[in-house]
């Protein structure tokens, strides 16, 4: 059986330290978290910078080094500082150094890093965008997602303290699982299920959670006090993230959890078998790359006349050609892009909005993206007056709305995309990967 301590989605979440040291009396193998990932978009990949504050991070990862020696066990990050860039990896790793010291402790650190000088052997996953040359080059930032393999080569170093760059989110989970023999499929599905912590539970903003995989299955036990797994809250967690309730491709093949089945212990803990592992014909990894796509300036106007919050939609559009041709008599065929998002009705969706409704006030967000910021916010100030007097007809009085800022133009600087979504064959696992023990 391997025990595997999770306590937390991600490292900047949060966790709670009663549990966390339930969970560490219950003698775990291993702890295991997650660094971050592309939820918060690219731009922490194209800058290489970590979303959460320095001394954030490093009150976490201090409890968590604690917890670590308390422990025995090994403590392993993965995808370090939200993007798993090598920059990244190094932050973690200066922070890990200065609270070791700090806590008159000592542990070896192994480093695995992610990020590509150049790729090759390229394939397109579905929906993927078209990359050239140039647009590779243009990548700040490549990093390619590790498996389970790499993570079990840094834990056959023998150290404490794992920091990954980018990885996939079971990855850290799984590898020791499967490293000691247990139940492929568990071990996938296990961490699958485990990967943000108390999500899978009725509490699931409790973080710590313990998955113990054997030879045939795994068991989901929460440690928060009032958190609890059920068979609902743990099978429904493979629907998070994934767009296939029953698969889930990783490095080396796909999980197929059509024949997974959950059985409640108790009214705390959840049992788990039927997954099954089916390796790949070929062993690849998914890229992640993000570049500068532009320069931005935003302006945002608040609206609470009623007359133009029902019509709104078509003042942004007479707005928008005025604008436009404004830009052209003014600036001449510069290159950009300004977009009108109605904060309050459907900014999210867009024109794929079902549900329209006339909310008492709005937000107009002007979004000016040009290829340099003194473009952007030139482009932008132009689209200022339309947005404090703008009439919705010529007939009617000039109305004037509000700024809340002043001044109302506010430079984004550059505003990065994301460039890749295809997978890279690898001859050998860690052929992408670097793999080093610090001293």
């Amino acid at each position: 059986m391997t025990r595997i301590l999770v306590p937390s989605g991600a490292l900047g979440l949060g966790y709670d330290q009663d549990a966390l040291d339930k969970g560490v009396a219950m003698q775990p193998d291993l702890i295991a978290i997650d660094g971050g990932s592309t939820d918060s978009g690219p731009s922490y990949l194209g800058r290489g910078v970590s979303k959460y504050t320095r001394a954030s991070t490093k009150a976490e990862w201090a409890g968590l080094i604690r917890a670590r020696a308390t422990a025995g066990c090994p403590l392993v990050i993965g995808t370090a500082g939200t993007c798993g860039t090598d920059s990244t990896v190094d932050w973690l790793v200066d922070i890990t150094r200065e609270i070791l010291a700090e806590e008159g402790l000592t542990a070896t650190i192994a480093t695995l890093k992610s990020e590509q000088d150049s790729v090759t052997d390229l394939r397109a996953l579905p929906g993927a965008p078209h990359v050239t040359d140039e647009i590779l080059q243009s990548c700040t930032h490549i990093v390619a997602l590790a498996g389970a393999e790499q993570i079990n080569a840094a834990l056959q170093t023998g150290a404490d303290i794992i920091i990954a760059g980018r990885t996939t989110d079971t990855a850290i989970i799984a590898a020791l699982p499967l490293h000691n023999g247990d139940h492929a499929g568990a071990a996938w599905h296990g961490a699958k299920v485990g990967e943000c912590g108390a999500l899978c539970a009725t509490n699931p903003q409790s973080g710590v959670i313990l998955v113990d995989f054997d030879d045939s299955g795994f068991t989901i036990t929460p440690l928060a006090e009032g958190a609890h797994a059920t068979p609902h809250t743990v099978s429904a967690h493979m629907l998070y993230e994934n767009s296939d309730p029953f698969i889930l491709h990783e490095p080396g093949g796909h999980l197929d959890v059509t024949q997974a089945r959950y059985r409640a212990l108790d009214q705390t803990r959840v049992r788990v078998e039927g997954a099954k592992w089916v390796p790949a014909d070929s062993y690849t990894v998914k890229l992640e790359g993000a570049r500068v796509v532009g320069y931005q300036t935003i302006i945002m106007a608040t609206i609470r006349d009623a007359h133009y919050v029902a019509n709104i939609q078509d003042w942004c559009d007479d707005i928008a050609a005025r604008h436009a041709a404004k830009v052209r008599d003014r600036l001449g065929d510069i290159a950009h892009t300004t977009e009108l998002r109605i904060i309050g009705q459907n900014a999210t969706l867009g024109a794929l909005e079902r549900t329209p409704v006339t909310p008492k006030e709005v937000g107009v967000l002007g979004i000016v993206t040009a290829a340099d910021q003194d473009s952007a916010r030139a482009i932008a100030m132009l689209l200022n007056p339309y947005l404090l007097h703008h009439p919705l007809t010529k007939g009617e009085e000039q109305p004037t709305f509000s700024f809340p800022f002043s001044p109302a133009e506010t430079d984004r600087g550059p505003a990065y995309g994301f460039a890749l979504h295809h997978v890279m064959e690898l001859a050998d696992p860690m052929d992408a990967f670097r793999l080093e023990v610090l001293a």
